[in-house]
């Protein structure tokens, strides 16, 4: 059992995620000087946006700010030709990368054809490569994979050896079965929650080791992994196919002829049934979606208190403010991991349950 000798850890943690809000102040602070009038709309939704490069920080030598940085892999189409190169061939957006024929610039982290150029609305027109690159969001999902798949290999070699549980498999194995006991059995059935365990847990994992490691402040953290919508996007329609391919004859009969509703209510009730198939997985992504972009959006926004004011007196205040949101967004990662593998077990129960029932 975990003791409470474990606060260290959350006092560590605490520790972390504060530094990281100064980290992002100093930052913040060298951009308004070289920079001028501060927009908090745009460092935010800057911070919490996908990237071409991992950002690692930013120092000033001879009077210039230096950024230091991890290229990732760029892979465009265009033009009938495959393209591929490192993200600092751009320096920052600063130069054009030419590829043949093809001129490629990154501009305000999306990738145009040719030199950037507007329209009378200041719309850019210039067209858009097929863009295939690794971001900053993709490759801290494959780290994240790594670390789930490195992690649960070691326990399972453990348990093969029938050693006592000890270290990170003493913290893991409780939460395993809290999934298997709390989650899955629960709402699937003691016969058929084997099946859909592994899924199960893959997704309680992936989703908690995602929200943990955006809020590490170094690398490899930072990345908003589940704040793009895209990902949760993914999640929710692996677990609507899941569901619809598991659902058994009772499951599509409820959808299609739902009894004890009159026969002349079909025509309404079965696209009402049908919009029900979309809007669950659809409350799925946004859900996930919009409460840690919140989370991120909330912490920067406490930060950029010092720079809207323009004093250090906000300061003490602003960071006690960021310290509660970021241990909060500690609770709301494991939280929000929970409640989506709850619902994808509760919709996978509801499509294999026994009519009987």
């Amino acid at each position: 059992m975990l003791r409470f000798k474990h606060k260290r850890f959350f006092l560590l943690a605490s520790l972390i995620l504060l530094v990281s809000s100064v980290s992002f102040a100093s930052t913040e602070g060298q951009e308004q000087k070289e920079e001028g009038e501060y927009n908090a709309t745009e460092v935010i939704m800057h911070h919490i946006a996908d990237s071409h490069e991992w950002h690692i920080l930013d120092y000033e030598k001879n009077g210039e700010t230096r950024v230091v940085s991890i290229p990732l892999p760029i892979i465009l189409y265009a033009d009938g030709h495959l393209d591929v190169f490192f993200s600092s061939a751009f320096h920052h957006g600063e130069e054009i990368v030419v590829k043949g024929e093809r001129e490629y610039v990154l501009h305000h982290g999306k990738i145009y054809l040719g030199e950037i150029k507007h329209n009378e609305n200041g719309e850019i027109t210039n067209a858009k490569p097929l863009d295939f690159s690794i971001t900053k969001n993709v490759a801290a999902m494959m780290f994240s994979a790594i670390l789930i798949i490195l992690i649960f290999i070691s326990m399972a070699r453990k348990y093969k050896k029938r050693q006592v549980p000890k270290g990170m498999q003493s913290l893991l194995e409780p939460i395993v079965l809290f999934v298997r006991d709390d989650i899955a059995i629960p709402n699937i059935g003691e016969k058929k929650y084997k099946k859909y365990m592994p899924y199960l847990l893959t997704l309680f994992f992936f989703i908690w080791f995602s929200n943990l490691l955006g809020l590490v402040p170094f690398f490899p953290g930072g990345a908003n992994i589940t704040g793009n919508i895209a990902v949760t996007m993914v999640l929710a329609v692996f677990t609507m196919l899941i569901t619809n391919f598991s659902g058994n004859k009772g499951y599509w009969k409820h959808i299609f002829a739902a009894p004890g509703v009159p026969v002349w209510l079909y025509p309404i009730m079965i696209p009402v049934e049908i919009i029900g198939i979309l809007s669950k997985p659809f409350a799925l992504m946004v859900r996930l979606f919009a409460n840690i972009t919140a989370g991120h959006i909330i912490v920067l926004s406490l930060v950029s208190l010092i720079f809207i004011f323009k004093s250090l007196f906000i300061s003490p205040v602003s960071f006690a403010f960021v310290l509660f949101m970021d241990v909060l967004e500690l609770l709301v990662a494991t939280l929000q991991a929970y409640i989506f593998t709850l619902l994808s077990a509760l919709f996978i129960g509801m499509a294999v349950q026994e009519e009987s029932h």
